[in-house]
């Protein structure tokens, strides 16, 4: 480890320190690899389904009866054993690694956050996960100004203790991470973390894991599409405690990194900019909304200062052995309730059990099997709707 790493494990030390957290085995390891690379399995279907078959391993005998209870027409094909092999193989070549949650390297600000990626790829400095993150997102086609406010805001914000969330994106996000390469910086991948881009980031992303980190949910050898940035969004929204916003556009991807973070209990923050500027109507149109108004770095820090010395939430051990008895698995009445229950419209899944009167776990069961057939779209807030249209 370089002197200049080892002083960012030395800085990491705001956020208390959870209880000593198991790792998972390479068994383990390969099998969570394997159940999320698998279609229509999302973080909270993952948790769901090992929660209720006690391991990854158990999860995939059961996935296509699951499917097929579920309603769907086809079951995907779920990654064999050989590909997930290859995939961590890719992995270790380029000196990244896979972090399950509730691992010790694992980011601890994304815990906080509604279902959390079950498993990260990562490569880097995990000591920076330790640190209170700020995210800072902005334009990607943004001013002189703009660019240099980012980057005074990253450095004197890093020499604060804080670590710098973005999403290696041109303009805003470079800026910011290049202002925290000595003092620690988070980059948030859309696609494989062997597939940086935009392409001319592949040298920052070599100079941020000598210190910091990068990470992603994606597959290596993932080419990132425009639906996985507002993912990597939302990554980069949940390693922070707050964000800070220099130039957007309306209906950009960093508003959607904005509202994500609001939605998530964040702090978010707004750097003014003329109302003549396009690139600023986004920005002013959070401080309407309420954003805290930044000009300075103090302006941040005073506001996330009493959110430092939270504690890290914690996880339940890995894969313990289920418990069957407990509750009697649904029955096709049941499933037509909690079908009838549903529609395009979101509710919450607590209403849902009122008003079919079952078991929770036997609803939570039912909404699993439909969101594995891929008939369930679930969102902010523990609510659910069904997808229609599609088996």
């Amino acid at each position: 480890m370089s002197e200049r790493a080892t002083s960012v494990s030395e800085r990491a030390t705001a956020l208390s320190e959870p209880a000593a957290r198991p790792r998972l085995n390479d068994r383990q390891r390969l099998s969570w690899l394997r159940l999320i690379r698998t279609p229509n399995v999302g973080p909270a279907s993952f948790r769901d389904l090992i929660n209720r078959f006690g391991s990854a391993e158990a999860a995939l005998e059961i996935l296509p009866e699951l499917m097929i209870s579920g309603g769907a027409t086809r079951i995907p094909r779920i990654a064999t054993v050989a590909e997930a092999e290859a995939e961590m193989e890719a992995a270790r070549r380029s000196g990244a690694r896979f972090v399950g949650i509730g691992e010790p390297d694992y980011p601890r600000l994304l815990l906080s956050m509604d279902n959390p990626p079950p498993l990260l790829a990562v490569k880097g400095n995990a000591a920076v996960f330790r640190m209170p993150g700020l995210a800072i997102v902005g334009a990607r086609n943004a001013s002189l100004a703009g660019i240099k406010m980012a980057r005074m805001l990253a450095t004197d914000l890093g020499d604060e203790g804080y670590g710098i969330v973005s999403g290696l994106a041109r303009g805003i996000d470079t800026a910011a991470h290049r202002g925290s390469l000595s003092t620690g910086t988070i980059g948030v991948l859309a696609g494989g973390l062997d597939q940086p881009y935009p392409p001319e980031n592949v040298g920052l992303c070599d100079e941020i894991v000598e210190r910091g980190a990068i990470i992603s949910e994606m597959p290596f050898g993932w080419q990132p599409r425009a639906q996985d940035f507002p993912r990597r969004n939302r990554l980069v929204a949940g390693a922070a405690l707050g964000l800070v916003v220099i130039e957007a556009a309306q209906r950009s991807g960093s508003l959607i990194s904005a509202r994500l973070a609001g939605e998530m209990g964040r702090l978010v923050f707004a750097v003014p900019g003329s109302p003549l500027d396009p690139r600023a109507a986004g920005t002013n149109g959070l401080l309407k909304d309420g954003a805290t108004l930044v000009t300075e770095a103090s302006d941040i820090s005073r506001a996330i200062a009493p959110l430092t010395g939270m504690r890290a939430p914690e996880v339940p051990p890995f894969e313990d052995p289920p418990d069957f008895s407990v509750t009697p698995p649904p029955g096709e009445s049941d499933r037509a309730r909690v079908l009838e229950a549903l529609g395009p419209t979101p509710v919450p899944v607590d209403e849902v059990i009122r008003h079919t009167e079952l078991h929770p776990a036997q609803v939570f069961m039912v909404l699993l099997e439909l969101d594995l057939a891929g008939r369930l779209e679930r969102h902010a807030g523990g609510q659910v709707s069904l997808v229609f249209g599609e088996g």
